[in-house]
């Protein structure tokens, strides 16, 4: 199935502020390397959201060391990551990122080495999932409207993402011999389809021709507002993305087959889904005595 027209599916609004700010920022000479390289990344069939959240990466490096984008060192880049507090993955993301961007000034042209190709690689982080408790969720569920109601439910039972929940459409429900699936358009421009409950797919059935959720960003709610509408339902810091974080917990821990929870959350490495699937300890400590009966 083809992303309809005005989709903006992961692009996220709160990110396209993050970068029109810190672009505002910049020098012409960043400003106009941003662009051509986004440029080639787009013609190589780079997803939109993937250029949103490096160009933010690149509009806040530029902004920071000031200078050109060609008189960058692997010094200065160094310098510059050394002394910021990030996590793990989002020291890869910047890697990577950095990486990207003077790969391409060498094909370019502009430089004759890349700084970023001196960057240390980094080590992934120890995976921390964070499953939202069951009476948070009933809570939430009990305190909701009906269209909040049906996102929590996306979020939770089926491991939507709140972009992916932002931008269903009705066009989006097909059936089949064994039931209603939702076909969702996930991140990096790639779909799955998803085996919706009965209950779901009755709901969504219901609601008028179009998105499930319509708003003003692009014809639908933004993602950073289906983020909101959940954080103003879910207690203390449980948000929506630890709904997402119980669905895989559950769906392992049912099927025990992390391939196949790989699948439903769309993630293109079953490393990625580690991160999300809390292994309780009851678990390990049955493992532990069933081997030495």
């Amino acid at each position: 199935m083809t992303r309809r027209a005005g989709t903006t599916s992961l692009a996220d609004w709160s990110s396209r502020r993050a970068v029109r700010y810190s672009e505002s920022m910049l020098t012409n000479h960043w400003g106009t390397a941003i662009d051509d390289w986004a440029t080639a990344a787009r013609a190589g069939g780079a997803p939109t959201t993937t250029l949103t959240t490096r160009r933010q990466h690149l509009a806040h490096l530029g902004a920071r060391i000031g200078g050109g984008p060609w008189d960058v060192t692997t010094e200065t880049l160094l310098t510059f990551c050394g002394g910021q507090s990030w996590s793990a993955e989002t020291r890869r993301g910047r890697r990577s990122t950095f990486r990207a961007f003077y790969a391409w000034a060498v094909t370019a042209g502009h430089i004759d080495a890349s700084p970023a190709a001196g960057l240390p690689s980094v080590k992934a982080g120890k995976p921390r999932p964070r499953p939202c408790p069951p009476r948070v969720y009933k809570a939430a569920l009990l305190a909701a409207a009906r269209r909040e109601r049906l996102m929590l439910r996306l979020a939770c039972e089926h491991g939507l993402r709140r972009a992916e929940v932002a931008c269903g459409h009705s066009d989006d429900l097909w059936e089949d011999l064994g039931g209603w699936t939702l076909t969702v358009h996930g991140k990096g421009g790639k779909d799955r389809d998803i085996p919706l409950l009965a209950s779901i797919a009755a709901e969504l059935r219901q609601l008028p021709h179009g998105y499930f959720f319509p708003g003003d960003d692009g014809g639908h709610l933004s993602p950073r507002w289906v983020g909101k509408l959940m954080t103003r339902l879910l207690p203390g810091d449980w948000t929506m993305h630890t709904l997402r974080h119980r669905f895989a917990t559950n769906a392992y821990a049912h099927e025990k087959d992390l391939f196949t929870v790989q699948e439903l959350l769309g993630h293109a490495s079953p490393a990625t889904t580690r991160v999300y699937v809390h292994v309780p300890r009851e678990a390990l400590r049955r493992t532990i005595e069933a081997i030495a009966a």
